[in-house]
């Protein structure tokens, strides 16, 4: 549950970001950002061109269909099928996902009886920093800006000096808010669904459908994703309206 003080902040985080955007083109106020179909804003500055969003998340070698993906339509008169109760697997993987407005970047798999620290975390970093080098030519010329959350391995301060080392903004995030997080809200939902009912004999194989899935994606999904973060800011701000600084 959210307290007075995480409100506050996700308040004054989002406003800042969003006065960021506002800047960067010229505007006085959201409006001339720009709203694109569906009332979606869009995102007409430079913020976004250099944004590259990352987190972890569990992935199962077997993962069970959702109550509602495994719904069927039948007759009234249907019999009634008996359905078995499909455990997830206990095997997982920890996949690490680093993508911008154009695409994935770079997907990074924890190898299993490790765990994500700080160290660990710059490893990956230094494996990003590379693929950005090669797939996206010029970003790291320019002012990489970098969105993750509060986890520890994000905050360490060996995770810091690796940052400043290389000169990387990261992009205001506010505590217990992953409704402001491209990954959360917007990557790993359809990935578990497109993964449910899904069985994989090896963790080779579960990656290689990870990678196969992700190449697959319309570059309008990734656009999306990351310019809504100014529709989600708004909406935090709409939400908490109280909290807004005069």
């Amino acid at each position: 549950m959210l307290t007075e003080d995480h409100k506050l902040q996700r308040v004054g985080i989002s406003q800042r970001l969003l006065q960021r955007c506002q800047q960067d083109n010229g505007d006085e106020d959201t409006t001339h950002i720009g709203v694109g179909p569906g009332g979606d804003f869009q995102a007409n500055n430079n913020l976004f061109d250099n944004v590259i969003t990352g987190d972890e998340t569990w992935v199962h070698l077997n993962t069970p269909e959702t109550k509602r993906d495994s719904m069927t339509w039948k007759h009234p008169s249907s019999p009634v099928t008996k359905k078995f109760k499909v455990q997830r697997s206990a095997a997982k993987v920890m996949a690490t996902v680093f993508w911008d407005a154009k695409g994935v970047i770079l997907l990074d798999i924890l190898p299993q009886c490790q765990c994500i620290n700080a160290a660990r975390y710059c490893s990956t970093l230094d494996r990003l920093k590379e693929a950005i080098r090669r797939k996206r030519p010029g970003l790291l010329r320019r002012d990489v800006v970098l969105q993750h959350d509060n986890a520890t391995p994000h905050s360490a301060n060996l995770t810091q000096q690796w940052l400043q080392r290389y000169g990387w903004e990261i992009l205001l995030h506010p505590a217990h808010s992953p409704d402001l997080a491209p990954s959360d809200f917007h990557l790993f939902g359809p990935l578990k669904r497109h993964l449910g009912g899904m069985a994989f004999e090896t963790e080779d194989d579960l990656i290689s459908e990870l990678r196969n899935w992700f190449d697959n994606l319309d570059f309008h999904f990734f656009r999306v994703g990351i310019n809504s973060l100014l529709s989600r800011w708004q909406k935090c701000i709409d939400l908490h309206g109280d909290y807004v600084e005069k």
